[in-house]
């Protein structure tokens, strides 16, 4: 079934409330007696086990009727290629993104020590995105996350 079509699950549960809800309105609606409270708690225990039953049923069926299985490429089917590098070379390493306390009260940067490590075209990244600060013991130099977001750049985990 397409999502459009199915019902919403959350609002099955909540018909089954109100109904349940009704259900035992209805039954308590007479005049009180001593007598009948055993009689209650049984039928209210009942109610909860179907609940419960219902609840239960509808989560081991979403299990079994999920399969997944790991992918394996047909035999005569083309496999993705990486991208070219004039387009490979506007993805940085997420993992150069660093924490730098003494920037500007504490600021997110992606460090030109990472960078010259991990990618290849560090001379060809924008000078209006570069900055350069004291941490306390020498000269640091990194670059604007959004600066380079705006360049086209963007960070990407490999």
């Amino acid at each position: 079934m397409t999502q459009s079509t199915q019902p919403k699950q959350h609002r099955k549960f909540i018909a089954i409330i109100l109904a349940a809800a009704m259900a035992i309105t209805g039954a308590s609606s007479g005049p009180a007696r001593a007598g009948d409270d055993f009689g209650k708690v049984v039928a209210g225990l009942a109610v909860l086990g179907i609940l419960g039953a219902a609840i239960h049923d509808h989560n081991t069926r979403d299990r079994r009727e999920t399969v997944t299985r790991p992918h394996r490429p047909r035999p005569g089917h083309p496999q993705p290629r990486p991208l070219p590098p004039r387009v490979g070379r506007y993805d940085l390493p997420a993992q150069c993104v660093k924490y730098f306390p003494n920037f500007r009260n504490g600021r997110s940067l992606v460090a030109r020590g990472c960078l010259n490590r991990n990618y290849d075209y560090v001379r060809s990244l924008p000078q209006s995105c570069k900055v350069t600060f004291w941490n306390g013991r020498k000269n640091r130099t990194a670059y604007k996350p959004r600066c380079l977001n705006k360049h086209g750049y963007r960070l990407v985990n490999r």
